[in-house]
């Protein structure tokens, strides 16, 4: 019985675990052809959480004159290795549903993650795509960065970002009303992610949801100013 119970309660904190992670695409500090995907809650791959349920994703590169091509990438059982095509600034981007979700009675939503890195140098526009249902951009200046939030293309405000800072700390900061969070100083690596929430019905896999969770992730490398 004690054994039947350690099971039960290790798969549901496995799954607990596995809803507090957030998919994202870390760019390779020392080759600029390769990048590594990772379903954590900071930039490192978390060996206690499988990629089964992300397996379906994704991956496009979009290089500094607009053209995009699939990325391919290796699927190990925590993390992906991807292959980035291209040189100089590009974007890493994907998308994937992690599933119909439901707590309680709560009415059920769709889980979705957006994963999205700039390699190499920021683009002017922060390397807004526009294509995805949420999306994080960074706009950079003098070794500062803050970021926006996107959802449907428009510029969310009100949303909670949680940032990932170069030493690895994090700190949450609300959108303004154009979408912003306050700026960080430092050089270094960031990691954002942030939900928004899509008010619209639908079905997956035979289940259907209310609404939409988008969470919108974002690896950056911010330079001395």
């Amino acid at each position: 019985m004690f054994r039947t119970l350690g099971v039960v309660l290790g798969l549901l904190a496995a799954s607990v675990a596995a809803h507090a992670h957030f998919l994202f695409i870390v760019p390779d500090a020392k080759d600029a052809a390769k990048a590594l995907v990772v379903f954590s809650d900071d930039l490192d791959a978390d060996e206690a959480v499988t990629m089964d349920k992300v397996a379906g994703l994704k991956l496009k590169v979009k290089d500094a004159t607009g053209k995009v091509t699939e990325a391919t990438f290796e699927k190990d059982k925590h993390s992906f290795k991807v292959s980035v095509p291209g040189s100089g600034a590009r974007i890493a981007f994907g998308t994937v549903p992690y599933g119909v979700m439901q707590k309680g009675d709560a009415k059920p939503y769709l889980l979705a993650y957006h994963p999205k890195a700039v390699l190499g140098a920021i683009p002017a526009n922060g390397g807004k795509l526009g294509d995805i249902p949420a999306e994080l951009v960074a706009i950079a200046t003098d070794g500062k960065v803050k970021f926006q939030l996107f959802g449907l293309g428009k510029p969310v405000a009100d949303a909670e970002a949680t940032v990932i800072l170069p030493d690895g700390k994090k700190e949450k900061a609300k959108t303004d009303k154009d979408g912003f969070t306050k700026e960080f100083a430092g050089a270094g690596r960031y990691g954002v992610w942030v939900r928004f929430t899509e008010a619209k019905a639908g079905e997956l896999d035979g289940k259907k949801y209310d609404e939409a969770r988008h969470y919108a992730t974002l690896v950056v490398d911010i330079a001395a100013k």
